[in-house]
Order: structure tokens, then sequence, then C-alpha cells
């Protein structure tokens, strides 16, 4: 493959300075590149997954643009710790701005890869916003979604009732000028892990919370006010707006989470295509392997199918 670079940037988004890493070819180009910006799962940062695919991506000849997003990783933004589905959005469509001011992009062929959270993200800006000219998911899950009903998509309704509760009550004692509780990710073992949320649990703390891919500005927590964001958020209610730009979602063939990737694609009304990936599970696309390559390569050819090749 070829040769890359990574330059660290910033760039802002509504008001917050967002970090992210700018990972070109080496090799010259007769003229602008086709450029893909590449969002990261709910707790990752941007040295994670994100980084991998941004880097593959990179090898194959596009500009791509791998982030933190707001108030997590390295970006800007306080409280740390802040899920903001809105915000969330607002950044993918504010890297998009970014790569439009960049000399070694052509700003006509810009596209979207989101991983986990970021792939639902990902269809919710890209349905807003035309300049996003393909749009690739990996593992693409709702937060709203998984918040709500679990990542299998079976959770008891009173789970979420229950922490509705508890983020009601943090805003009390913000109000009261307490410092609020906030939500932890993650248990201190894999066996917690395993009881909470069985083997999806596992596998997220395996790669979080282990040598696998732990990084110390992974987020660890949300604070509870997070949470009723969440709860109004529905990364899905637009994605017929992305048609008719094509669409690439990628699951592993055993990811609890795919439920959410077969909705999405049903509501999508322009080319789509929903691609397996034999043996893996949602985590597994983050960075195994045998299953990330094949994956890269789908990719790789979808992008260049829609937004071309390096001149």
């Amino acid at each position: 493959m070829a040769e890359t670079s990574v330059t660290s940037v910033t760039f802002d988004s509504a008001g917050i300075t967002l970090a992210g890493h700018l990972h070109t070819p080496d090799a010259p180009a007769a003229g602008p590149r086709p450029a893909i910006v590449v969002g990261h799962p709910g707790s990752g940062v941007k040295e994670q997954a994100a980084g991998l695919y941004a880097r593959h991506l990179a090898e194959r000849g596009f500009v791509t643009l791998a982030f933190d997003a707001a108030y997590q990783g390295a970006s800007g933004g306080e409280p740390r710790g802040l899920e903001d589905p809105a915000q969330r959005v607002e950044d993918v469509k504010a890297a998009v701005s970014f790569l439009t001011t960049r000399g070694e992009v052509d700003s006509g062929r810009i596209g979207a890869l989101g991983i986990c959270a970021s792939g639902g993200y990902v269809l919710a800006a890209a349905a807003g916003d035309q300049r996003i000219r393909a749009v690739g998911t990996v593992s693409a899950a709702d937060i709203a979604r998984q918040f709500r009903l679990g990542a299998d998509g079976a959770q008891d309704p009173a789970v979420f009732q229950d922490m509705l509760g508890a983020a009601a009550r943090a805003r009390t004692a913000e109000a009261h000028g307490e410092e609020p509780a906030v939500l932890t990710l993650f248990p201190d073992t894999a066996e917690q892990a395993r009881t909470l949320g069985g083997d999806h649990g596992v596998e997220g703390f395996e790669y979080y919370r282990t040598p696998r891919a732990r990084h110390p500005r992974s987020g660890s927590f949300l604070t509870w006010a997070s949470v009723d964001r969440i709860a109004a958020f529905d990364a899905f209610a637009a994605v017929p707006l992305i048609g008719p730009r094509p669409l690439l979602m990628i699951v592993g063939a055993r990811a609890v989470t795919s439920w959410m990737s077969v909705e999405a694609f049903q509501r999508a009304t322009g080319p789509k295509e929903i691609h397996w990936i034999d043996g893996a599970s949602h985590v597994d696309l983050y960075d195994r392997k045998q299953y990330v390559d094949p994956a890269v390569d789908k990719l790789a050819g979808f992008f260049t199918g829609n937004l071309g090749a390096a001149a």
C-alpha cells in the first residue's frame, strides 16, 4: 500500500475546537483528491478504530480526516464526557467544512464513514448536508436505540426509565451547585462486563480497557445530562433524504447490533448495499485484521466508484 502522512489539525464546530488527524497519501497527485470524514465509535477517539480506517483509506489514495467529537478526546467542550447527538451531527458537518478549505481536497468529492455510534451520526449528517456525496458505515448503531432498547433490541423499557430518572436527579443536583454524578461506561472486570452486557459487553471491555486498544483519552464515562439528550434523538429518521446519493453499510454477521443497520438500510431510498462480513462481531470490525481488511477493500471500492480516484 502507498505511504501516508498524518498531520494534527484543529477546526471549529459550533464554537468548539475539534482535534483531528489528517491522513494524506505521500504519492504526488495531478490534482485535488477525493476525501472522507471518519467518525469514531461512541466512547472512542481518533487514535483507535477511526484512525485505523482513516489510515487504510489514505493508503488507497484518499485524503481522510479522523477527529475527536466535541467534549471528548483531545477536542474542546465542557463538561467533559457529554454525548450530545445534535453536536455530534454538527461535528461531522464541520469536518466536511474543514476539508473544503484544504487545497489537496476536491470539495466536490467528499464522503463520510461512521463506525458504531458515528455510523448513526453520519447518516443524520448526510441527510441534511448534500456536500457528503457518498456514505459508508461500519457496525452502525443509533446511540438512542441502543440506550432505549439495548444493543440487541430486547432491553426492558424500565431500564431506560431508570436512567432518565438518574439524569433528572443529576440536573437538579447541578442546579443546586452540587457536583453531578456520571454514568460509568465500563465496569472493573471482564466478568462484570459479561454480567451487564453479555458477550457484547465483554467485547467492549476488552477493546477499550485492555492493551488491545486502550487509549488514555478514550471515554470512560458520560455525563448524565447526555441521557436525556439521547432520549429524543433518532439517527435514522431522515435516512430517506440521503437518496439519491449512495449508501454502503458494512455489518458483522455475528454483530448483536446488526438489526440497527438493517433498519437504517430498509429506510434508505437511493442506491444502497448492505455487506456482511462473515464471522465478525460488532467490535471485531474495529481492529481485527481478518475482518477489517475485507471491510476496507469494500469501502475503498465503494468510495472510488462514487467519488472517483485521485487524479
